[in-house]
C-alpha cells in the first residue's frame, strides 16, 4: 500500500479514534516505514472512493498471472486500460498477484 499524495499534514483537521492496543500495534507492524496514520488514511480513502464508484484500481500487465475466458454479464471496465467491456462481450478474468479476480478486455493483455 503506498500512501497517497492529497494533503500536508497541516491542512489535515486532527481527529481522535479508539483502537484496541492489539489493533494498533498491528497496525503500526504492517505499515513499516509508512507509518500507521498514513496507511490508515489510505484504508479510509479506498473505502470512501470503493463506496463512492469512484474506485479505479490501477494494474499493469504484470500484475496478472493467469487469465481465464468470460463473457461480460453486465457492463464492465478493463483493469488495465478502462476500456469499457459492454455486456454479452467476451472477455477475460485476470488473476492478479494479489489473489483477486479483474475484468480484462480480449486485447488488453496481447503482447
Amino acid at each position: 500500500m503506498r500512501t497517497l499524495t492529497r494533503a500536508t499534514t497541516t491542512d489535515m483537521e486532527v481527529t481522535s479514534i479508539r483502537l484496541e492496543k492489539a489493533l494498533k500495534d498491528k497496525l503500526k507492524e504492517l505499515s513499516g516505514n509508512q507509518g500507521y496514520q498514513a496507511m490508515i488514511r489510505d484504508i479510509l480513502w479506498n473505502f470512501v472512493h470503493q463506496r463512492s464508484g469512484d474506485y479505479r484500481p490501477q494494474f499493469c500487465k504484470a500484475d496478472i498471472r493467469a487469465t481465464i475466458d468470460a463473457t461480460a454479464k453486465k457492463d464492465e471496465s478493463c483493469a488495465l486500460t478502462g476500456k469499457l467491456i459492454l455486456e454479452d462481450e467476451p472477455m477475460l478474468l485476470g488473476l492478479t498477484i494479489h489473489g483477486d479476480f479483474v475484468p480484462l478486455s480480449v486485447d488488453s493483455v496481447e503482447n
